[in-house]
């Protein structure tokens, strides 16, 4: 059934001792995807885990809801069936349902230049951007040139009014490269002036509130209390990681390795991740401001049950019309990213199938969704009747491409007749 409502209105703590799995893993797993349970498990076995869950609905159906280990290393806080987590990108694609949802409403026009609702955005060869392109990754402006002071970190426009006095790095429409940060902040304003609230008002009154997700572009206090605390990971398991990204490309592209990038001081990608600077808070993306924040490229605090059910209203078209789903997860661009450096490939605000978003064979005509920072994922597929996601709190080092998400979904994939 559908559900609408046309009235609505980042560093990661230290290394961790995996001494144990806290009380294991709980849940129910059908018995036709029992070799997903066996993946999830296999992790925490081989100390690949701190605390996780993974969540897939099939053809409307619960059929995996798993969950282990320890929210809190550092307190012994187990994970529970209700805990949330910070998933960083994945949150892109709840923005890009929120400003579909406007199109569909006739507020938005995508193909308009963003002047058009916001006249200041204009200035320095911005006036042939459109909605489009901040969608898509082509609008140029991937970094936010001064530093972001502590204070503006939960201004968003103020954020956004930065962006809007810069000149883009490339010209825009004639190449992509992804926008980390500076999506959500650009888009943000785009609503703003469209619409009058917020993105995160958005997801609150036209997504997880009509469709009872667990799901926050902005947590409450007591949700943030809650939720799992990230940690840095092992750079032991990123060679595992890059043996199992060979095997996850073979056919999709060239294998991920963005960290060259990421460490260079000059580099897009450090630039793009380093602004704001959400290792200037203690506790990086586990500080309350971040947690609070509700940025619309990087906020979402969700349970994975609560990203895997925005993923079946998807593709069960309970939150947007089909014909505009099926817009959305089309490629409108795909190829070298100036940022990541790797192939990549988006439709409206959507990750496809590439290798920066390694899918199994089946999935890779049809899957679409988004990846988070550090290892989180989220993935609809309409053709296969999929919804699923996957959150952690042990932050790969891999900045796209994250093995534990991979064979996680390949388990799904494996399992359907």
């Amino acid at each position: 059934m559908r559900v609408r409502n046309r009235d609505g209105r980042h560093g990661m703590g230290g290394t961790v001792d995996m001494g144990g799995m806290a009380g294991g893993v709980h849940g129910h797993c059908d018995a036709r995807f029992a070799r997903v349970r066996e993946v999830f498990e296999k992790h925490f076995a081989d100390g690949e885990e701190v605390g996780a869950s993974f969540a897939v609905f099939h053809r409307g159906r619960v059929v995996v809801d798993l969950w282990g280990g320890l929210a809190d290393h550092r307190a012994g806080r187990e994970w529970e069936r209700d805990t949330p987590a910070f998933v960083y990108s994945c949150t892109k694609a709840v923005t890009a349902a929120a400003v579909l949802l406007l199109a569909e409403d006739g507020v938005l026009d995508l193909t308009a230049p963003v002047a058009s609702v916001w006249p200041e955005f204009e200035a320095r060869g911005k006036a042939g951007i459109t909605v489009e392109h901040l969608l898509t990754h082509q609008a140029g402006l991937p970094v936010i040139e001064d530093e972001v002071p502590l204070e503006e970190f939960d201004d968003l426009p103020a954020v956004a009014a930065r962006l809007a006095g810069q000149a883009p790095l490339w010209t825009p429409g004639a190449a992509h490269g992804y926008h980390a940060l500076t999506y959500g902040f650009l888009l943000e304003e785009v609503v703003r002036r469209a619409a009058g609230c917020s993105v995160a008002d958005m997801v609150a009154d036209r997504i997880a509130g009509p469709l009872g997700l667990e799901l926050w572009l902005g947590a409450p206090d007591e949700v943030a209390a809650h939720a799992a605390r990230l940690t840095a990971g092992d750079r032991a398991n990123d060679r595992v990681n890059d043996r199992v990204n060979d095997r996850a490309n073979d056919g999709a592209g060239a294998r991920v390795d963005a960290r060259a990038n990421a460490v260079s001081a000059d580099g897009l990608l450090s630039r793009a991740l380093g602004n704001p600077p959400i290792h200037r808070l203690k506790g990086g993306a586990n500080h309350p401001l971040m947690l609070r924040a509700g940025w619309p490229a990087a906020g979402v605090v969700a349970t994975a049950r609560g990203l895997a059910g925005f993923y079946r209203a998807l593709v069960e078209d309970a939150l947007l019309e089909p014909s505009t789903l099926v817009d959305a997860t089309g490629s409108r661009v795909r190829g070298h990213d100036r940022v990541l450096q790797v192939e990549t490939a988006f439709g409206l605000g959507f990750m496809l199938p590439s290798a920066a978003y390694p899918a199994p064979p089946r999935a890779r005509r049809s899957a679409f969704g988004h990846l988070g920072y550090g290892g989180a994922l989220g993935m609809g597929d309409a053709v296969h009747g999929l919804g699923m996601a996957y959150i952690m709190n042990r932050m790969s080092h891999e900045v796209v491409g994250n093995v534990r998400a991979y064979r996680l979904v390949e388990a799904v994939y494996d399992s359907l007749p």
